[in-house]
């Protein structure tokens, strides 16, 4: 159970609030809230109106039942004397007055009185002699009333018949709170008529103050959650602060490390760059050495020439000497129009060719294409790409000799040029042709090499400084791969235009 836990939590490490993720969380909260206490006070108010409405009916006809019931038991009461004396009689129609009269003191009953039926209409009794002597005198001829009930006589001729065959309590509600309630008045148990009451009871002076009373509650409830919502904004605002202010301060350390980390990295791949070609300029100023000793005046043009191309080759490598990333056009420029053609040559004729001891362990086959079109690179940079894939095949040659083709070729349809570096050695190990993490052939790794080494001696950076020179400062392409009948292929293939 533990465990899971710590696996619920670390899931939601991983996810960083900030300042807007928890402002949007507060609105959001906010308007629920209100949302919320819309709805509820919305709710409220149609439960306190039905109720109210509910309340006001049942009120009414439970004043219209007893106002009925009343009068049929002071009707009964008295019937029971045949003969009352004239004192009785005006207490008994006092009676009846007090009945039909005392409810209408009340604000919300407007009407009261008693509908019979004669021989030829409805007529409403509102005075306690009348109702008197129709009770106990079979009064026929039924006087007007005090006041007119018009509205009474309609609705009772509607639903007299009705209220005649269940003798039960009938309301008619007029807009939302006026009731015009129709009583059966059953006097000894005989149906005479109804009693009809106008009774219009306002309770909305309670229901406002319930629901002013709960809308305070929920303005002090919503108030409460804001402010703690507030406060609780305010500690994660401040907290996330520091938390931001301590990652900003992490990431100018990140940043300066990286700084430092690319600098101390570029730094020394001009070192192991300076060191590799060291010993080349050391031999190309062995061959200046040599042609200054053989000057004659026979030879003098050649040797210039040589010399001024050596020379410029140690001015290269002193140049590089200065910088480990050589502004780009100090490599690339509209202004060099090199041949490649003329590189090979040079390098074949003046540099492999005057080591006289190793000369008879290889050959050179030079089949150049004269179309090959010129390229914007410095010359002594392709001097710097194609020296060292020369020298690896002749290093990893084996004990045989070995024979060297060097091709170039124009393909003027995909617009491109190639350069091919073949030789019949004994190839690649195969491990070599693999891919790095990288997607880059290993022999083009630094440090990847078949030669054995002591532990202090540096190797495994010619492949390595030709492929970076080529694809990284040139544009070109650099590919390398065994042929089926013996020695390796490398192949550069450079974009025109």
């Amino acid at each position: 159970m533990v465990t899971r836990a710590n696996k619920i939590f670390e899931s939601f490490k991983k996810y960083h609030f900030e300042i807007r993720h928890l402002t949007v969380f507060l609105i959001v909260i906010i308007l629920f809230q209100l949302v919320v206490s819309f709805f509820n006070k919305t709710s409220m108010k149609k439960f306190i109106l039905k109720t109210q409405e509910w309340y006001q009916q049942d009120s009414a006809e439970r004043i219209a039942n007893l106002t009925a019931t009343s009068l049929e038991l002071l009707l009964e009461s008295n019937s029971q004397n045949r003969k009352l004396s004239e004192a009785d009689v005006r207490k008994t129609v006092q009676n009846l007055n007090i009945i039909l009269s005392q409810h209408l003191l009340h604000q919300n009953v407007q009407e009261i009185c008693l509908l019979v039926s004669t021989d030829s209409s409805i007529a409403a009794i509102d005075d306690g002699l009348v109702l008197y002597n129709y009770a106990f005198n079979s009064l026929r001829d039924i006087p007007p009333p005090q006041m007119p009930h018009p509205e009474a006589i309609r609705l009772y001729k509607s639903l007299k018949d009705t209220i005649a065959a269940t003798e039960q309590i009938h309301t008619v509600l007029e807009g939302r709170q006026t009731f015009h309630i129709f009583v059966p008045f059953v006097p000894r148990g005989e149906y005479v008529g109804s009693v009809y009451m106008k009774n219009t009871p306002d309770f909305s002076i309670i229901a406002e103050e319930m629901i002013s009373n709960y809308g305070e509650i929920s303005a002090t409830y919503a108030g409460l959650i804001i402010f703690a919502l507030l406060a609780m904004f305010y500690i994660s605002s401040y907290t996330l602060k520091e938390r931001n202010e301590t990652q900003q301060l992490l990431f100018e350390e990140q940043k300066r490390h990286l700084a430092e980390q690319i600098m101390y990295e570029n730094e020394l791949m001009f070192t192991k760059r300076i060191y590799h070609t060291h010993h080349k300029a050391e031999k190309i100023m062995g061959f200046i050495k040599e042609d200054m000793r053989n000057l004659s005046s026979e030879n003098i043009d050649i040797v210039k020439h040589r010399i001024n191309q050596y020379s410029n080759f140690i001015a290269r490598v002193i140049y590089d000497m200065k910088w480990y990333d050589p502004p780009l056009q100090t490599i690339r420029s509209a202004i060099f129009k090199t041949s490649v053609n003329e590189v090979i040559r040079f390098l074949v004729q003046n540099v492999f060719l005057r080591v006289s001891t190793t000369t008879e362990e290889y050959a050179f086959v030079l089949e150049l294409d004269e179309k090959l079109p010129t390229v914007p690179i410095n010359e002594f940079v392709v001097w710097e790409v194609l020296e060292p894939i020369i020298q690896n095949a002749i290093d990893h040659a084996g004990e045989r000799r070995v024979t060297i083709t060097i091709r170039t070729a124009f393909m003027p349809d995909g617009r491109r040029s190639c350069i091919t570096v073949q030789d019949n050695g004994k190839g690649i190990e195969a491990w070599l042709l693999e891919m790095g993490n990288e997607g880059i052939k290993k022999i083009f790794l630094e440090h990847s090499t078949t030669k054995k080494v002591s532990p202090n001696q540096r190797s495994g950076y010619g492949c390595y400084i030709a492929y970076e020179i080529a694809t990284q400062r040139c544009g070109w392409d650099m590919d390398v791969e065994n042929l089926a009948e013996g020695g390796c292929r490398f192949t550069i293939t450079i974009p025109q235009g």
